[in-house]
């Protein structure tokens, strides 16, 4: 089960602690109250809504909170967890045979490892099961790309309809230059559209796509993984050296907790056999 990353919702509202301090430092409470215009919002957001109808089919659109639930999320899987895994399947596949494996797919709940193991005992050739694996994976990345595509839009038109805003109220101020009155406020659409615009694309929408795209290389690492597990259970390698070539996946942080886990796991064995 995922668990949440509290670091999506703690940088955007730290973003946007920090401009609100800015604001106040220079300008008191009266200086906050000028960077708020309605006209400026109706424009960005109203803007940037029309865009993504016009980009975007509404079957994507409806994915939209679900990618911001998504970054909200911690991939909860651990690679220790998954090499010690293909480890025991390895030793029970050479002990047991390969139909053996069977027995354990109702214990393993990721759909990708269920999948190789099933090509696996139904004697699938290595080729055509790492093929059908990296289909899979490919797809998986194009979808991801596609539903990602959803913010890196909206960083691109948040800030070019903060320009039009700024356009509109150049315009405007040209317009009425005889009237010094509404010189303020003109100029005033004329920069706020811009920065909100500018603040949405970077505080928001860039870094929520960046950070899909880095979940989207997690999960496709890991499956990678998977594939170099079911190929070497197939292909009867040795629990031990199997372990030791994804081992090689592992970072030095995670090669310790696999050392711990196979601590962990001899200690039990004793136990049992005791």
């Amino acid at each position: 089960m995922s668990k949440k990353d509290i670091l999506t919702p703690i940088g955007i509202t730290f973003g946007f602690i920090v401009i609100m301090l800015a604001i106040l430092s220079s300008g008191g409470t009266e200086g906050a109250v000028s960077f708020i215009d309605v006209s400026s919002i109706l424009i960005v957001i109203g803007g940037l809504i029309a865009s993504m109808l016009i980009a975007f089919k509404m079957e994507q659109l409806k994915l939209i909170f679900k990618l911001f639930k998504a970054t909200s999320l911690q991939n909860s899987k651990q690679l220790p967890e998954l090499i010690a895994l293909f480890s025991r399947l390895a030793e029970r596949a050479r002990r047991e045979g390969i139909l053996a494996l069977e027995n354990d797919l109702d214990g393993i709940d990721d759909p990708f490892i269920r999948k190789g193991l099933l090509l696996v005992v139904d004697g699938v050739e290595p080729e055509v099961i790492n093929d059908i694996l990296e289909a899979e994976i490919m797809a998986m990345e194009e979808r991801h790309a596609k539903s990602r595509s959803l913010f890196e839009k909206a960083a691109e038109y948040a800030p070019s309809w903060g320009m039009i805003g700024t356009l509109i109220g150049l315009v405007l101020m040209l317009n009425q230059l005889s009237d010094p009155s509404t010189l303020g406020p003109s100029m005033a659409v004329a920069l706020l559209t811009t920065l909100y615009g500018t603040v949405l694309a970077n505080l928001v929408f860039t870094p929520m796509a960046n950070k899909l795209e880095g979940k989207t290389e997690e999960e496709a690492f890991y499956k990678q993984i998977i594939i170099e597990g079911i190929i070497g259970v197939q292909s009867g390698q040795n629990p031990r050296i199997l372990e030791e070539k994804l081992n090689a996946f592992l970072s030095n942080e995670d090669q310790e907790k696999q050392k711990e886990i196979q601590t962990s796991n001899i200690i039990g064995e004793s136990i049992n056999e005791a």
